[in-house]
């Protein structure tokens, strides 16, 4: 027996330091080791390994010469905050982290691990791709992943960290799990790469142009979280599942605070200006209304005229969506539209409460917009609204128009407290507008135009751009003193906290592509 223990220790000595010159080019590169990065992610000692003997398969291309223990990815298990978490880790330094049947079967096992217990699953994502030598069997690798990565989708939380190349087929699994994370001049996302771009539309880009952080963190929206280090990026893997439930049967863990729940700022009754034309930063009022330092943004770079992201609320976790006057005016075009829906409905899969704060002009108009389709890209967002169950909150600071304002969690589509600043305005149209279609001839006749449509507009303004017309018919639950918003919402959220709603029985519901 203890010659086969010196035996055991040997091997998992060998399968556990790797190859040190490898390593020592990894580090070159900026890079850290897989293990390293499981060291950092996971609460210290915890990792427990599974697969670590495992080997390819392949006899071709004189890869059955060379074969090393676990195969180019590190698998198992391990805890963050003391909750079990299922892991891989690619090790770029076997093979290239290239994925081979073997390699893929080990992902395979803990991803159905992790969805049989109920813990979340994160991937460490830095391989070079397909394992060319066995042609067939790592693109069925692929697949399977996928088809685990769908099946667990809204079952429970998974997400993707790209610490290293991720190319062709490998993107299509971070692509389905819930949350995306990129590193600066380390992590790289492209369907083919700048060589095969170049011979096929003779663009010349760089692999951070086509495929780095800052593309897919602000233009594709692929990256939903964008950091300047691999330390940044699995801080924040692990920050982000502070809010998180383990799967969709449990609810988000609860964090004590000492930030009253009836703290009133006086600031907020500063912050939006008295002129509806001019901008402000709704990301101070949520700041100002949240627990102290709990906002933790989501897509902070892309299609910023919508705010998504996660925070608590007298120690209970939130989702949190809201519009952003200071970004093209808050309007709802077809990024935004799709970012928020993709939000609301993770958040609905998870039982995390929804919390709106609202100021929105409408959805923008233009050439553009129709042809990109901002009709059904505005219904992603209608449809993820009026299909989530979990409780929705809505604060309504100013402009609420048009279909806009159906749109954004109103009572209409199942909103369970839906509130109103004394500065909102709740109309078909805002005073300009609907003073233009209303009385077009009279102010065309009027000896002063200018001046008769400035005094219609505030007729208009003064009649119906407030929130009491709304507040009269039950639409707005109450209209309150913006001083006194964190503690209504801290409220509203105890009295919901046993809500019951349910969706007629069906298959699945078919969102509008």
């Amino acid at each position: 027996m203890r010659e086969k223990l010196a035996e055991l220790e040997a091997r998992s000595e060998r399968a556990a330091r790797g190859d040190p010159d490898r390593l020592a080019r990894q580090h070159a590169r900026g890079k850290l080791g897989a293990r390293e990065r499981l060291e950092i992610l996971l609460d210290e000692g915890s990792f427990v390994e599974f697969d670590r003997f495992v080997e390819h398969r392949c006899t071709d291309f004189g890869l059955e010469d060379r074969r090393i223990a676990g195969d180019g990815v590190i698998t198992g298990y391990g805890r963050i905050d003391g909750r079990i978490v299922y892991v891989f880790s690619q090790d770029f330094t076997v093979f290239g982290g290239s994925l081979s049947e073997a390699h893929a079967g080990k992902i395979v096992k803990v991803l159905d691990l992790a969805t049989r217990n109920g813990a979340p699953f994160i991937g460490i994502n830095d391989s070079g791709g397909a394992r060319i030598q066995e042609g067939v069997a790592s693109l069925g690798g692929y697949a399977d992943i996928f088809l685990r990565n769908t099946l667990a989708s809204g079952v429970i939380p998974q997400l993707s960290a790209i610490l290293g190349p991720c190319s062709g087929g490998a993107v299509y699994s971070p692509a389905i799990t819930d949350f995306v994370f990129m590193v600066d001049g380390v992590s790289h996302m492209f369907i083919t790469g700048p060589s095969v771009v170049k011979t096929v539309t003779h663009e010349d880009v760089t692999f951070d142009e086509l495929g780095g952080a800052a593309v897919h963190a602000s233009r594709s929206g692929v990256a939903h979280f964008r950091s300047a280090t691999e330390v940044e990026a699995l801080g924040a893997v692990r920050r982000l599942l502070s809010y998180l439930p383990s799967n969709n049967q449990e609810t988000p863990p609860w964090r004590e605070t000492t930030d009253p729940a009836d703290r009133a700022d006086e600031a907020l009754l500063e912050i939006v200006p008295d002129d509806p034309k001019l901008p402000y930063d709704m990301l101070d009022i949520i700041r100002r209304v949240v627990d102290a330092e709990s906002l933790m943004e989501v897509h902070a770079d892309y299609a910023r005229n919508i705010v998504t992201g996660f925070a608590r609320l007298g120690g209970n976790a939130v989702g949190i969506i809201g519009n952003q006057p200071a970004v093209l005016a808050g309007v709802l075009d077809s990024d935004a539209s799709i970012k928020a829906a993709r939000f609301v409905r993770f958040c609905d899969a998870f039982n995390v409460p929804l919390v709106t704060f609202e100021d929105v002009p409408g959805f923008l108009p233009g050439l553009r917009e129709e042809h990109e389709g901002i009709i059904r890209n505005g219904a992603k967002l209608l449809f993820a609204y009026c299909e989530a169950t979990v409780p929705k909150l809505t604060v309504i600071t100013r402009k609420a128009y048009g279909g806009a304002y159906d749109v954004m969690s109103s009572k209409h589509i199942r909103g369970d407290l839906n509130l109103a600043w004394p500065s909102a305005e709740i109309a078909v149209m805002g005073a300009k507008g609907a003073v233009e279609v209303l009385f077009r001839r009279e102010i065309s006749a009027a000896e002063d135009p200018v001046a008769r449509t400035a005094e219609l507009e505030a007729e208009y303004r003064a009649k119906f751009a407030n929130p009491y017309l709304a507040a009269e018919r039950g639409f707005i639950d109450d209209v309150i003193d913006p001083r006194e918003t964190r503690a209504r919402l801290v409220s509203g959220l105890e009295a919901m906290a046993e809500k019951r709603d349910r969706n007629p029985p069906r298959k699945h519901g078919n969102i509008p592509l």
